[in-house]
Order: C-alpha cells, then structure tokens, then sequence
C-alpha cells in the first residue's frame, strides 16, 4: 500500500463514480480500478460496491476513507512543515547575548525575525561572554552575540564582527571631569575606577587593564561589580569613575550622570558567534537577517 492508492481511493469515494474520479486524477478509468481492487486485497474486504449503475461505501470503506482524510491531511502539514524547516521558517532558534551592549538593537532586531519567520521558537539566553562562548561550543546555543575571548581559535566557532565598540568613562555631572568634551586615560591615574568584574566580562576587563598600563599607569580599581547596572550605580553614589563602552552609556545611563570618550580610543568588539559544525536553517536565516541590518546600520539607528 502507498499514498497513491490511498488518493486514488479517495477519490472514487468522494466521486462515487470511476469515471469522475478518473477526470479529476487524470488517469485511465482500468488503472484507477485496479488501484482499488489491490487496495482491497491487501486489506482483505471490500470497500466499494458497485454494479453498472451505482457506486457506493461499504461499512469499512467509509472508515477507510475517513482515515485517509485525516491521514492525507496530516502527510501534507508534514510536507509543509519540511519544507518551511528546510527554508528556514520553522524550527528552533536558541539564542545566547550578553545584556548592556545588545540593548540598543536586540529588542527590535528579534521582532523583525519573528515577523518573518512566527513558525520558529526563539528561546534568548543571557549569560556571562564566556558562557555565552561555551554554550554555543556545546551545541546548547544555536547562536550567540558576545564578546570574544582568549584562545577562541581553538573552540573551531565562526564569528561576525558586528561592532568595534569605544570605551568612555561615566562621570556624576559635578565632577570635576565632567565638564570635559574628553579626557585620557593619563588623567585617570589618580582616580578611582568601577570596571565590571573580570569573571563577567574578560575582554571588556582586561583591555581597561591593557590601556591605563599603556598609559604608565596601574588603575586604581575601587569596586569590580557583577553588572554593568552596578558600576553605573556606584557612579551615581560617587564612589569613582565607571568605565564602560558607549553602546552601554547610550541605554542605561541616568541623567545624572555624563559619558566622556577617552583617547587614545580603545575599543572593545561584539560579535555574532555560530557553530559552523551545527547550522540549522533557522540559524542561517538569523545571521542572514543580522548581515541586512548591518549592510543598511540598522544595529545602531
């Protein structure tokens, strides 16, 4: 038994006449007989009656022909589903970022991909740059946007750059560098620092690190909080100078506060991170629609 003796079936069912039914299939009357009487042998019974004048179901014809429906119906929506997978509009998408720096384009870069693709389920993680990393290597994360690290060559993962993010400093408005346009990271010597803590973010840590040394000079690090929220908290409390990138200054800053850029300019990057090992269509869809807005600035607009 195959698909096509079961709409052939169908047909003759709903027709209850060979010869309609062979219209509507465009085959020959005898092939569409002898589709049905192999599909009552293999069965075992009847399931048309028919003499010169009248078709009709039997009692197991008329289950059967329910069935088919049902079952017709259902090898359809699979095809459908199959082939709206294999295009990249169902399936799954599991998403890892890390918080502050994705804020700005997230929100607005998911609704666009939504819009386009509903049949697929989004699932968004945050989590630390290096777990993001980890996740992704694992397979538990289809894709991820993050910072890079320290020895990523060796995980064998793809990247994107999507931006070369300055780093500022976050100043309260009444202090004495805020009445700055800029300032260097020399004139950071003597203060104190609030820089998020290494274990959150080692990319971000370790080049504030890397610019006072540049500068001849070991920071004074005050406070090395787990969120970003916090360092622009300690700020505000002028417990010392925030250091942070401007896409972080540009959403959660309060009025309270100024960015100054430094110089020379250090930048932190963010990347798109995939497994090139396990690429799902929807993924490639995703990176896809990222490479549109980055094409058109879409991302920072």
């Amino acid at each position: 038994m195959d698909l096509r003796h079961l709409r052939y079936f169908q047909a003759v069912a709903e027709e209850l006449s060979f010869s309609q039914a062979s219209r509507r299939l465009h085959i020959a009357q005898p092939a569409l007989s002898r589709a049905v009487q192999d599909l009552e042998s293999e069965l075992g019974t009847r399931l048309i009656e028919r003499d010169r004048r009248t078709v009709a179901l039997t009692p197991a014809g008329a289950v059967l022909l329910h069935e088919t429906a049902l079952l017709l119906e259902r090898f359809e929506e699979s095809m459908r589903r199959v082939r709206r997978t294999a295009s990249g509009e169902e399936g799954e998408l599991r998403l890892g970022y890390i918080g502050p720096p994705t804020q700005c384009f997230l929100g607005r870069l998911l609704h666009d991909y939504r819009s386009r693709y509903p049949q697929v389920s989004v699932h968004l993680e945050e989590r630390t740059p290096e777990r993001v990393w980890e996740m992704v290597a694992k397979g538990r994360l289809s894709v991820a946007i993050t910072r890079p690290l320290p020895g990523q060559g060796e995980r064998s993962l793809e990247t994107l750059l999507l931006r070369k993010e300055p780093l500022g400093i976050v100043v309260p408005l009444d202090h004495p560098l805020a009445a700055r346009e800029s300032v260097t990271w020399k004139m950071l010597a003597q203060e104190s620092l609030i820089v998020l803590a290494r274990r959150e973010g080692v990319g971000l840590h370790d080049e504030i690190l890397a610019a006072c040394r540049a500068a001849g000079f070991t920071p004074r690090i005050a406070y090395s909080p787990s969120l970003m929220g916090t360092v622009l908290s300690y700020v505000e409390a002028g417990a010392g100078v925030g250091i942070a990138t401007d896409s972080v200054a540009a959403v959660s800053m309060s009025p309270s506060l100024r960015y100054l850029s430094v110089t020379p300019e250090r930048t932190v990057p963010l990347v798109l991170v995939w497994n090139p090992e396990e690429d799902p269509p929807p993924v490639i869809a995703f990176r896809e629609l990222v490479g549109e807005w980055l094409a058109a600035g879409r991302l920072w607009e």
